[in-house]
């Protein structure tokens, strides 16, 4: 089976040879699918995949719970796994954020789709020869970490990999090597920025002289404000690089020089499909609709998923040529379904929050949402940090109070907590805690 035919610059591709590739691949694997995959021929009972890709709006969704569950009955990597175990190239893990971490496997053609496609998005993001990029990401199991490193190198970047922990190592290591850019979570500069405050108190971040930050792992970089602190302090042009679904592709879509809205690079081996996460009625592909993204394999050898439902809320922003020249369509991450928190019907993720949080120079921009009880919830209670130099005072927390019911609708009740006091992470920063059983 090819799978691992790459269509040099598939996103600069006509939308309508992408839909002709697309339908010529899913037939294959769907024919692939029916005869190898073993959970698929038992979900589906029967039923047969259809060869063209208008046919699966029929076919049930898969989803996050039904595959865990399937590797914790058929381990190590589920009845998922369409291919000889022989056929395996590389092991990884997910972060287990969201519950027990997944075993990921992945077949040499795999590893290859996974990483050209992935260099689509760090390209477009800025990266290519000349840079010299540190990875920070955990090496250990995770897919972001060894594939990611995979993808800045097929940009033909110079890459370092750093990995995470010895931050005051890292900041040697930067001045030491001359690097130019740098490959993180968003949270991780405030990390960093941290270490240099405390152990290099003779210079600034911007004197490591970085050019390219690029994130992923965590939202953010959408939040106009939380871009411009992150771009003022450090000095280099921020991009979210690095947007992905570690069960289906490490990473497929970037944001641009040109635009802050996500390019959705790999349509030549994932079919994107729309759809209502309360009910799972089929959205219309066009701009200005936001649903959950369920994503289908249009090329993959081990574990083949079909209408998986990712959990992202996204927001079409564009379906034409982009400014890049780019076909690749647009999107903005709004949440994910599980940080989704309804408040008095309304649905609030913490992105919107941080909107309105860094609004605030006396803030920090490190917040919380902590939920004590189960829902249904009147009020959205949220632990904001002081920026360093300021001091409690009613007068702020109510400010903030006002601005999250007048932009969001929402009632907020604001604790504002001690500068330093939000725990800063090298990995992804959870938001919403769940203290209650």
């Amino acid at each position: 089976m090819d799978v691992g035919n790459i269509v040099p610059r598939a996103d600069f591709l006509d939308l309508a040879e992408i839909k002709r590739l697309q339908q010529a691949r899913w037939a294959h694997q769907a024919e692939y699918v029916q005869s190898s995959s073993a959970f698929y021929r038992e979900y589906l009972n029967g039923r047969q995949l259809a060869s063209s890709l208008d046919g699966l709006v029929d076919i049930p969704f898969t989803d996050k719970e039904m595959i865990r569950k399937d590797q914790q009955m058929n381990p190590p990597f589920g009845s998922y796994l369409a291919s000889a175990a022989e056929e395996i190239s590389r092991i990884h893990r997910t972060s287990g954020t969201t519950g027990v971490a997944m075993n990921l496997a992945l077949s040499q053609t795999d590893a290859i789709m996974t990483a050209k496609v992935g260099a689509r998005a760090q390209a477009a993001a800025g990266l290519g020869r000349g840079h010299r990029v540190v990875h920070c990401l955990n090496y250990q199991l995770w897919i972001g970490g060894y594939s990611d490193h995979a993808t800045l190198e097929e940009t033909g970047a110079t890459v370092v990999p750093y990995g995470v922990g010895s931050s005051e190592g890292l900041i040697r290591a930067i001045r030491e090597l001359g690097i130019t850019a740098i490959s993180c979570t968003p949270s991780y500069p405030a990390v960093l920025e941290k270490v240099i405050a405390d152990r290099f108190p003779d210079i600034s971040p911007k004197d490591l002289g970085l050019k390219l930050g690029l994130f992923g792992g965590e939202p953010g970089l959408d939040e106009p404000a939380f871009r411009q602190r992150l771009e003022g302090t450090w000095g280099f042009a921020a991009r979210n690089a690095n947007y992905g679904v570690s069960d289906v592709l490490c990473n497929f879509a970037a944001q641009t020089d040109m635009c802050n809205d996500l390019h959705f690079v790999g349509l030549d081996v994932l079919f994107a499909e729309l759809i209502d996460p309360e009910d799972g009625s089929r959205k219309p592909w066009k701009e200005g609709e936001t649903g959950e993204l369920v994503l289908t394999h249009l090329a993959k050898q081990c574990q083949p998923l079909i209408r998986f439902r990712t959990g992202d809320i996204i927001r079409l922003t564009g379906t034409g040529k982009a400014p890049c020249g780019r076909n690749a369509p647009r999107f903005r991450v709004i949440g994910r379904s599980d940080d989704m928190i309804v408040v008095r019907g309304l649905n609030m993720f913490p992105t919107m929050i941080a909107g309105v949080i860094n609004q605030f120079s006396e803030l920090s921009g490190e917040y919380r949402i902590v939920l004590d009880r189960k829902p249904p919830y009147d009020v959205l209670p949220v632990e904001i940090e002081l920026a360093t130099g300021h001091a409690s005072a009613q007068s702020l927390a109510d400010a903030v109070e006002r601005e999250i019911k007048s932009q969001l609708g929402a009632t907020a009740r604001v604790s504002l907590l001690q500068p330093q006091t939000v725990p800063r992470t090298e990995g992804k920063t959870k938001r919403v805690i769940r203290t209650y059983t």
